[in-house]
Parts: C-alpha cells; sequence; structure tokens
C-alpha cells in the first residue's frame, strides 16, 4: 500500500518534534534516515535503510543508522517486528495496525482489521508479564510469489 506524501511529511514532522525535545541534534543524516524510514512501506532492516540512504549522502556510517534507528525504536516512533528473514525490521506506521508475513520472500505488508483491533488478551499472555498491545501477524504467500510460482509452473 503506497503511503501518501501527507503522512510521511507527517511523520518526519513527528521525528524531528520528538528529537528536539529529547535533545536529539537534527543532522542531515539523521534527516535523510528519518525520511528513509518515514517513507517506507516495506519494513526495512537496519541494511536496507543504510544502502538506500547512502546512495544519497555516500558519507553516512552504518552505526549512525543503527543508532538513529534505534532511537526511533526506543522513543516510540517506530516499532520492530520480530526476526524472521533478514532480522529484525523496523515499521514507521504508529496506528492500529497488522502484518501479513510472506513465507517465500519475506515482504511484509500493513493491513487493517477492527476486529482484530478489539481482540482481548488472552490470560495466559497476561500471566506472562504487561501486555502492551496485540499486533496479529498473518503468514502465508504473498500475491507475487503466488503470480510467479503459477508462472513458473505453467
Amino acid at each position: 500500500m503506497a503511503l501518501s506524501l501527507e503522512e510521511g511529511e507527517e511523520r518526519i514532522s513527528t521525528f524531528v518534534t520528538m528529537a528536539r525535545k529529547s535533545g536529539l541534534r537534527i543532522t542531515p543524516q539523521r534527516l535523510e534516515i528519518f525520511r528513509e524510514v518515514a517513507f517506507a512501506t516495506e519494513h526495512p532492516d537496519v541494511e536496507a535503510v543504510f544502502a538506500s540512504v547512502r546512495t544519497r549522502m555516500p558519507t553516512v556510517s552504518l552505526d549512525t543508522v543503527y543508532r538513529t534507528l534505534w532511537w526511533l525504536k526506543d522513543s516510540g516512533l517506530v516499532s520492530l517486528i520480530g526476526a524472521g528473514k533478514g532480522g529484525t525490521r523496523f515499521d514507521p506506521n504508529t496506528k492500529a495496525h497488522h502484518h501479513f508475513v510472506c513465507l517465500r520472500c519475506g515482504s511484509i505488508q500493513d493491513f487493517y482489521d477492527s476486529c482484530l483491533d478489539s481482540l482481548e488478551i488472552p490470560t495466559q499472555a497476561e500471566l506472562l508479564g504487561a501486555v502492551q498491545g496485540v499486533n496479529v501477524e498473518v503468514r502465508g504467500e504473498c500475491k507475487l510469489c503466488l503470480a510467479k510460482a503459477a508462472l513458473e509452473g505453467a
């Protein structure tokens, strides 16, 4: 699902506001990392953000990307999506949503469902610790992989 320019710019503005409030300097490198993550729809990992930002800003370091992404995570501006293919991925979408994970290519796509948003937290989960939210992950094969498999099988 494509992200609107308005929503991406709103995310960048939120990142910058939070950075200023916490005393984090807004360097050109950090701003470019914010921009890359704000417009991400593919839930990138650190290496993907680094590779993309580096094409526009060759002097950016991998360490700067790591530190910036983890700062965004610690500030609640992105969430982590568990280790699957490619390791930890970052999600800039802070609205209530869920994920479809392709078991073939590893892509992750957001979807929205108000019924899933209102799921009751199971007692067994509450016994394990303080639950902060529910995010449903649906696993299967994405349309692109299904189409590719159909072409290969034909």
